[in-house]
């Protein structure tokens, strides 16, 4: 299948890149929404014309900020409504290292907590009309939150999934099941972070349960390799992984098979 990287996305990756985008504006609304009690702030943002499927997008250990919303963003004017969920709750969009490794630990220490946090988000999404059918991505530590949803196999209508420079070890207990919708996963092959061993093990256990998958590696591609902002950004392999979650989305969304030009919405 070609690739499906719009003139518009080469653009804005470009742009962003640059460091241009620092006079990003948001095309969508901070929604807030209730979990248990809890109040949550997720990021909607709708295609411009009938959209082609939804994309829920999982944010890094940072919080949801302008990362994911520019992502968002990107996929709305590409033609798919795009929800950004939030796992820390209103307001907590932890600044140290410090910080942010403990807010990430307490969701893995508590992974009922973490389907629980990721479905209500995916439950918001429809509830603001999305549609019912959607593709799950993160990025890093949502990377991870990404196959823990996949392998809980609790998420109904979900298309596909994806992860940027995630997580991807298995937690002892776990593991996947045949039905498990297709995955991509898009991995740097300078990511220290997580060595290339566990994309090794990971093959394995997709292989050994049937499960449809595409691994891609990118040769110097560190970890966080497709953040804009951060010294590690690698445009080529940021470029080439967006270009294959398109095609991901084209495939597994049915309203993705149409004659739209990619980018015109």
């Amino acid at each position: 299948m070609p690739r499906l990287l719009s003139t518009f996305s080469l653009a804005t990756l470009a742009i962003l890149a640059t460091g241009d985008a620092q006079a990003f504006e948001p095309a969508g609304r901070d929604i807030p929404y209730d979990v248990d009690g809890e109040t949550f702030e997720g990021y909607l943002v709708t295609a411009e014309h009938k959209a082609r499927g939804t994309v829920l997008v999982i944010h890094d250990w940072d919080g949801l900020d302008d990362y994911e919303r520019r992502r968002a963003d990107m996929l709305a004017a590409q033609g798919y409504d795009a929800f950004a969920l939030d796992l820390y709750g209103q307001g907590n969009r932890p600044l140290e290292t410090s910080a942010k490794k403990a807010e990430t630990a307490k969701l893995y220490e508590d992974r009922e907590r973490m389907r629980t946090l990721t479905l209500a988000g995916l439950a918001e999404a429809r509830e603001q009309g999305l549609a019912d059918t959607a593709v799950v991505m993160g990025y890093c530590f949502g990377g991870a939150v990404v196959l823990e949803l996949a392998r809980s196999g609790e998420a109904e209508n979900v298309a596909g999934y994806a992860t940027f420079h995630g997580g991807l070890s298995t937690p002892e207990g776990q593991q996947y099941g045949s039905d498990t919708p297709p995955l991509l996963i898009a991995h740097g092959g300078a990511d220290t972070s997580v060595p290339l061993e566990e994309v090794v093990t990971l093959a394995q256990e997709l292989e050994a349960a049937e499960v449809t998958y595409e691994i891609e590696i990118y040769s110097g591609a560190p970890h966080a390799f497709t953040v804009f902002t951060e010294d590690r950004y690698q445009q080529r392999a940021d470029e080439k992984s967006w270009a294959a979650f398109q095609d991901l989305l084209a495939e597994v969304l049915p309203a993705g098979h149409n004659d739209a030009q990619v980018g015109s919405g």
